[in-house]
């Protein structure tokens, strides 16, 4: 999905010849079904099964998208010139990352662009959070968040993320705190202390009590009343939440 925030977060699903904006849809009927049509999201090619956030397996093994750097920047090598797709790497990863804090219902520590923020934030479905430490490439800012792990989580409980949770910026602050603490002396030169939390809204009407993950390869066609969108998933009324972000390649009616 495409994100925005301008107060409250706004949405749009990547279609052509221009976005589809969801916020029209929040509080009313809405459908998704599957046509059955898969297409590789990076070479475009029609395909029976997709890897990953939507390859194709050629592209899922070849592609700077699909690199182990995505979840691991630790492991990248566009500082050297080196990666899957060095011209893509050097524009992508050799440019300056940020290590941050979220607040899902807990702290968690992530990477990502500086062009990036707030994006990844929305993305997460964090209702707050903290740029800590700023670097010029992506591996100094994983060897960053790998010492960080040590004290804070790295991944979102979804089904945390999916209930009503207020944004704690004390526990960011005192977070950042004790992150830095916790990190190797040689790594604090690039740590930040000044900066300050972002709060963020999403267009939520209602959280349901409890929420059941669906997923059109199983069920082609989801409808109800639209309650909200968090993070990458759509709410209906009765729980069912889809994650948009896993459906990447998935061919889709909507309305």
């Amino acid at each position: 999905m495409l994100a925005g925030l301008s107060g409250t977060v706004t949405y749009a699903l990547p279609f052509e010849p221009q976005p589809f904006e969801l916020a029209p849809f929040i509080g009313h009927q809405f459908m998704v079904r599957s046509t059955g049509v898969l297409s590789c999201v990076s070479c475009g090619k029609r395909v029976k099964k997709l890897f990953a956030q939507g390859f194709c397996y050629p592209c899922f093994t070849s592609a700077p998208e699909a690199a182990e750097c995505i979840v691991n920047p630790e492991l990248c090598r566009a500082h050297l010139g080196e990666g899957r797709d060095p011209e893509w790497e050097i524009a992508h990863h050799a440019t300056e990352h940020v290590v941050y804090l979220s607040y899902t219902g807990n702290v968690k520590v992530g990477v990502t662009r500086s062009t990036q923020v707030p994006v990844r934030w929305i993305d997460q479905g964090a209702v707050a959070a903290l740029v800590i430490a700023r670097v010029p490439y992506r591996q100094l800012a994983g060897l960053i968040e790998v010492d960080l792990k040590r004290a804070f989580a790295d991944k979102t409980n979804w089904r945390a993320m999916l209930k009503q949770v207020p944004p704690d910026t004390d526990a960011l602050e005192s977070a950042r705190g004790h992150a830095f603490h916790t990190l190797r002396g040689d790594l604090q030169q690039h740590f930040l202390r000044n900066e300050e939390p972002m709060v963020i809204d999403f267009p939520v009407l209602a959280y349901p009590p409890k929420v059941t993950s669906v997923s059109l390869e199983k069920t082609p066609e989801v409808s109800g009343r639209l309650m909200g969108i968090k993070g990458q998933y759509l709410m209906w009324e009765d729980g069912r939440v889809l994650n948009v972000r896993n459906h990447s390649g998935f061919h889709v009616e909507v309305g």
